[in-house]
């Protein structure tokens, strides 16, 4: 029975002296928050596993995703970004930041986008329809084209709109085209630049109408509009969203609308299709990621867009700014402007010659 005890108190023994060198080589290791490790190559297969969907998209977005502009601030461009960006931040769960790369017309943007930027889904960019396009037409040392980019989502289409000055001696889209019809090329028209959608808008126009104009090119829908109001132009070909407020005090005054229907801004302003001129044209601005993110991330990206159908602050916020909503995702958006681009095209071949 001794014998039996004495070998007992020995196992305690042995086993409190154990536990004692135990806690105290784990006292002298350093804790993970001292040194950063965060399980090295101990890391579990779950937590690998979880490092790896990191990778594809699968927890998409873990990060800020920069927005590049290719236009100064207080543009078109920057206008969809500051009515857009605060109700898909709701609706992604992730935040934006915006960077602006003036020149060449969005062209030094979207060439980055196509070329510098990483497929991962954290750099997307505002895509401007037809002028991302229309852009490498015109101008051949543009090093990107459509098949370059993962078209995400539209979000407006901005009608194109003449107008004139509200003094102007022209009261209806009547008045002007009878003008022009007496007096051949008798009157100027000005357009935001050569390869933008108003200089596009306005060769269709000139086709579909017969009617023949002094084209005269300005940097950019504000001069534009501000030759017109100014009486430096008969005419702007513009785009509703940026003139809206000077229709409205009466700076402007509107003629005809290149639109489907009539605006609900501007209901009495007819239809260029009303009026028997069948055209529809305008400024579609959407985001476009680089070829190649990732499946899980392109998803995200579209659902959120989608979910701003039913957005009704976000509804509110773009009839403020006169943006008329006109959201299509993936594959339509891709589509769209693969028929911009051939329609584009197809104008600029039977121009080209005037401009090079």
């Amino acid at each position: 029975m001794l014998e039996v005890k004495f070998l007992k108190k020995g196992s305690a023994a042995l086993f409190l002296l154990a536990l004692i060198f135990v806690i105290a080589a784990c006292g002298n290791q350093p804790s993970s928050e001292e040194t950063g490790d965060t399980g090295g190559e101990n890391t579990s297969n779950e937590e690998a596993g979880e490092a790896e969907g990191s990778n594809d998209g699968s927890d998409y977005p873990t990060e800020q995703i920069e927005v590049l502009i290719g236009f100064d601030p207080g543009g078109g461009s920057d206008q969809l970004a500051q009515v857009t960006q605060p109700h898909l931040k709701n609706h992604l769960d992730g935040s934006f930041v915006n960077e602006y790369k003036p020149g060449a017309s969005g062209g030094v943007a979207w060439t980055e986008l196509a070329n510098n930027i990483e497929s991962d889904g954290y750099t997307i960019s505002i895509t401007n329809s037809p002028q991302v396009l229309t852009n490498y037409m015109v101008n051949p040392e543009l090093q990107y084209s459509l098949s370059d980019f993962d078209p995400i989502a539209n979000v407006v289409t901005d009608p194109a709109i003449i107008v004139v000055s509200g003094d102007s001696e022209f009261s209806s889209y009547e008045d002007f085209a009878n003008y022009l019809e007496e007096n051949p090329e008798g009157l100027n028209v000005s357009h935001s630049g050569v390869g933008g959608d108003d200089f596009f808008s306005l060769l269709r126009w000139s086709r579909a109408s017969n009617l023949d104009v002094e084209m005269i090119p300005f940097d950019g829908d504000g001069p534009s509009w501000q030759a017109a109001a100014g009486g430096d132009v008969d005419a702007s070909f513009n785009n509703l969203g940026v003139v809206y407020s000077q229709i409205q005090e009466g700076n402007l005054k509107a003629l005809a609308v290149a639109s489907d229907e009539r605006s609900d801004m501007l209901p009495d302003v007819p239809t260029l299709k009303e009026l028997d001129v069948d055209v529809v044209a305008g400024s579609s601005r959407g985001y476009s990621a680089p070829k190649g993110i990732p499946e899980e991330a392109k998803k995200e990206l579209y659902d959120a867009f989608e979910q701003l159908r039913e957005d009704e602050e976000f509804k509110t916020a773009l009839e403020e700014a006169g943006l008329p909503m006109n959201i299509m995702t993936g594959e339509e958006y891709a589509e769209f402007l693969e028929q911009e681009e051939e329609s584009s095209s197809e104008i600029w071949e039977e121009v080209k010659g005037e401009y090079e």
